[in-house]
Formats: C-alpha cells, structure tokens, sequence
C-alpha cells in the first residue's frame, strides 16, 4: 500500500516560496493502477517524484508498503529503490553506451539476479523488442526507446511501478502500445501502477483516478470496472 499523509513541497525561489503541492493526503491498495491527471504545473510529477523518494517533501508522511520513507538517507532509499519500486521516465533515460540488453540487465545485475542476462531477454521479448537487443538508444526509436525503458522498470519484478508520461513523447500508435505493454506486465506482475499522464485514454483504463490542481488533491474518482 502507499500511504500519503498532508504532504507539502515547497522551493525557494529569489526572495519567496512557491508552493508546489499543498495538504495532499490518499491511499492507494495493493495492485491498484492509479492515475494522476491535472493541467501542467499542477505538482503531478513533483509528487511522482517525492513517492519514488527521488525527492523529498517539506512536511507530511509517505509510506511504501508499511515503511515511512520520509526522513531515510539517500544510501537506505536507494537500497529499498532497487529491490521494491521501478520508475519509467518520460525522457527513457536508457545509457547511451549500453545496447537494449545491457540497459535491461543492468537493475539485475546490481540486485545480484542469478540470471540476469535470460531475465533480460525475456522481458525485451514480451515487449517485442527480441530482434533488437544488441541495438543501442540511438539506433532504437522512441517507441522502441520507451519499450526498453519499460522492460527495464519490469526488470526486478518490483512491487511498486511508477511512470511518469509514459506517452509523453511518443505517436498515438506507440503511445497505445505502452499503454498495454504497461498495464499487462502490471497484471502479470500483480505491481501497484501509479501513473502521470495527459493522455486520457491511459487515464481512463486506470482504476482510479487522482486530479491535482494548483498542488491541492481536488478529485479522487474509481472508474467503474470492465
């Protein structure tokens, strides 16, 4: 479960404070794919972020599965990273000098998998990326870029998802591809999902919906199951 608590982010900038989210509380069960809509500059990445523990909060309480991460050092959270969430980027972030392959096996190996490398290659095979191994980012497009980054996020099986405009940057036909390729290693996976989109048609396959507007929670809506 993810349990958020009054949180609140604030930056300085010069001589004020902006606010970036103001008072956000929620709870998101097991297995749950959650999606967090709202207009740009509403916080929606900004709180992405802060439940990935790629940030941290002014105030409030974040807990990942019974465990309240808000104050743990940089060393603690990215230990509990490795093992418990996978983060997709809008932007991939796939290493340049490494092929499909290596990027994939790359968590793996950190995580000290038996068989990273066939673990790897399974997992580009379900995003049908088999022929494309060896290929590197920059011969990949940004469909196949994303597909990697997906695959990657996949790679230790982690509890937690999150992805941020997974279809930012892609075509509505590739945008469509990882809208699936998302939700069916989520069900094969049995992950929580939690999600940060424009794209309505992610939106609406979601379970849930959050919206944030001017950093305040002001809609939390279940769409109905099919």
């Amino acid at each position: 479960m993810i349990a958020v608590h009054n949180l609140h982010m604030q930056l300085n900038a010069g001589h004020h404070t902006v606010t970036i989210l103001s008072g956000i509380s929620f709870e998101i069960p097991n297995k749950q794919v959650t999606a967090i809509i709202g207009p740009s500059g509403s916080g929606k990445s900004t709180l992405l972020g802060l439940l990935a523990g790629l940030d941290r909060p002014t105030a409030g309480t974040i807990q990942l599965n019974g465990q309240e991460i808000t104050h743990w050092s940089e060393h603690d959270m990215a230990q509990f990273r490795r093992q418990s969430i996978g983060y997709v980027f809008q932007s991939f972030h796939l290493i340049p000098t490494l092929t499909a392959l290596e990027n994939v096996t790359l968590p793996l190996d950190l995580s000290q998998h038996s068989s990273a490398k066939n673990r790897a290659q399974t997992l580009l095979d379900m995003v049908g990326l088999q022929d494309r191994l060896h290929h590197y980012p920059v011969q990949l497009s940004g469909g196949e870029q994303q597909r990697v980054a997906v695959a990657r996020a996949f790679a230790c099986s982690p509890p937690i998802l999150f992805a941020d405009e997974p279809t930012g940057n892609l075509d509505s036909n590739n945008g469509e591809h990882i809208i699936q390729l998302l939700l069916q290693l989520n069900r094969e996976h049995d992950s929580t999902l939690v999600l940060v989109t424009h794209d309505t048609a992610l939106a609406n396959q979601a379970d849930r919906v959050l919206t944030l507007q001017d950093g305040h929670l002001v809609s939390d809506r279940l769409l109905p199951s099919d």
